[in-house]
């Protein structure tokens, strides 16, 4: 039973989805269970490890750590919404560079890649790592991530 549901629109990777939530509900847990969109993963649960990852508003945002309601009538971005039938020049750098051993994290590297190259389309490579300092890396892919990243700006570059 819902403890003082509420009824709210949230418009996630350009489609709008009515739910019903609870004021202290997760965005990540709407998201996972009522929208059935299970990139942004629940590592920690405490915004500590970057896995659960999203854009809204063209910010990176934890969403374990952001209210459902918080961000009604805001534009949400998911690992799914990045691409539309192919990949996504970032999602295919990460792919060509190997830069994922189990994938649990790499949703939520390649939503704060985005974020970084969104707001420094070339950047250094001290940039990618002040950047995606929140996201952690189990596996220790970090090498291979950095250069991902500095690879999507190439093809962010060469595409436009």
């Amino acid at each position: 039973m819902l403890v003082n549901p509420r009824r709210i629109t949230l418009r996630v990777n350009g489609l709008n989805h009515m739910v019903t939530v609870e004021p202290r509900e997760s965005l990540l847990d709407v998201l996972r269970k009522q929208l059935g969109l299970t990139g942004a993963k629940k590592g920690c649960d405490m915004g500590s490890c970057g896995a659960c990852t999203v854009m809204v508003d063209g910010k990176s945002r934890l969403s374990c750590l952001t209210l459902a309601v918080s961000v009604e009538g805001m534009d949400i971005v998911t690992v799914e919404g990045l691409s539309r039938g192919e990949l996504d020049p970032l999602q295919e750098a990460f792919v060509r560079n190997d830069a994922l051993q189990c994938g649990f994290c790499t949703p939520g590297q390649v939503m704060s890649a985005k974020f970084l190259l969104d707001i420094i389309p070339k950047p250094s490579v001290e940039e990618v790592k002040y950047y995606m300092s929140g996201n952690i890396c189990r596996c220790g892919a970090y090498p291979k991530i950095i250069r991902a990243v500095l690879d999507a700006a190439g093809e962010v570059k060469r595409n436009g």
